[in-house]
Formats: C-alpha cells, structure tokens, sequence
C-alpha cells in the first residue's frame, strides 16, 4: 500500500521538481505544472504518452488541456496528499514532456 511521503522523502524528492517547473499546490497536499507545447497535437501527444504510464502504473493525473497547454496537479486520494507514486509520476511526465 502507498503512504504519504515522510518529511524526509519530502526533502529529497520534492525540491528537484520544485527547481524543475513543479510548484505546491496551496489549497491542499499536491504539485502542479503547467506545459505549454507547440500547438494542439503535440499536447494531445503528450497527454496520450502520459496516460498510458498512468494506466500502467494506476496512478492518474488531474488535468486539463487547453489548445497547446497541459495543466497537471499530482496527489494520491488513498492516502490524502502527495505519495511516492506523485513523485514518480512527475519525474515521467517532464521526461515525455522533453
């Protein structure tokens, strides 16, 4: 079973994606990105790669897409905030996204 990320963990793994591009979401225990692509399809791209990780790892993204912008936010519901499985899921996300 996943559990929330411990202090420690938070230290380690957060800070690499928070100097990335990644920031704390404010209301509640998440991170959340913002990509901008070149136009529609690269985004709808993207979005697809993303997704079939996310399927594989059953671990699912909460965004939306706007013409050629992604907006992602992370958090695990089972465990009521951000997981190893976030932190993960964000490292593979910035890697589909080049």
């Amino acid at each position: 079973m996943t559990e929330k990320l411990s202090d420690t963990a938070r230290k380690t793994t957060l800070e690499p994606l928070l100097e990335a591009g990644w920031r704390m979401d404010e209301t509640r225990d998440a991170i959340a990105r913002t990509y901008d692509f070149e136009n529609f399809v690269e985004a709808f791209g993207f979005m697809t790669r993303a997704a079939i990780w996310a399927e594989k790892w059953n671990h699912h993204p909460e965004w939306t897409n706007v013409y050629k912008t992604v907006e992602v936010t992370l958090t695990t519901h089972d465990v009521g905030g951000l997981s190893p499985l976030d932190v993960k899921l964000a490292r593979k996300l910035d890697g589909l996204a080049g």
